[in-house]
């Protein structure tokens, strides 16, 4: 398994087109109601300072099966909030997010120099369970914050200093 740069237009339309699927970005929020991004809007992103993309591949293969992201990364102090989505399903629950996250709060840690990731989740999101086994501690809940088809859900924040992380 590989971290990429979104590096080529092509890596970009991907990435768009799989946080364009309602599957994807009902759990995401990338601020000012923005759930899902346009492909010219990750070019954005992969030039600012302020957020780190990455696609993973499968094992042995250069071919993107997700993406994880460091978004309002603070070089001044040091923290940056965590994301994952699964792009191709056809490897869920084989561990390759899980997995690419860890990389991630690794590049993130040791690269950039952060002191501490934080990431929410969704109550309800399997997610939650993935975030405990990379040694996130649960720091709070912000109510009703989330909709999904019209109903509140909750996030669930949890955070992870650099001393705590183990690459897996």
């Amino acid at each position: 398994m590989r971290l990429r740069p979104l590096d080529s237009p092509e890596l970009i339309h991907l990435v768009a087109k799989w946080l364009a699927q309602k599957e994807n970005y009902q759990w995401l929020d990338f601020g000012d109601g923005r759930q899902s991004l346009t492909p010219e809007w990750l070019k954005i992103m992969t030039q600012r300072q302020s957020d780190v993309l990455r696609a993973f591949t499968a094992d042995g293969s250069d071919v993107p099966i997700g993406v994880v992201g460091l978004s309002n990364v603070d070089r001044h102090f040091k923290t940056a909030r965590l994301w994952v989505v699964a792009g191709d399903k056809s490897f869920s629950a084989r561990g390759y997010a899980h997995r690419a996250t860890s990389r991630m709060l690794t590049l993130a840690f040791r690269e950039l120099g952060l002191h501490a990731v934080n990431t929410w989740i969704v109550e309800g999101n399997p997610s939650v369970r993935g975030a405990k086994r990379l040694n996130f501690q649960y720091i709070g809940r912000q109510r009703h914050c989330h909709y999904i088809d019209g109903r509140p859900y909750d996030r669930l924040w949890f955070d992870l200093l650099a001393s705590e992380h183990k690459e897996i």
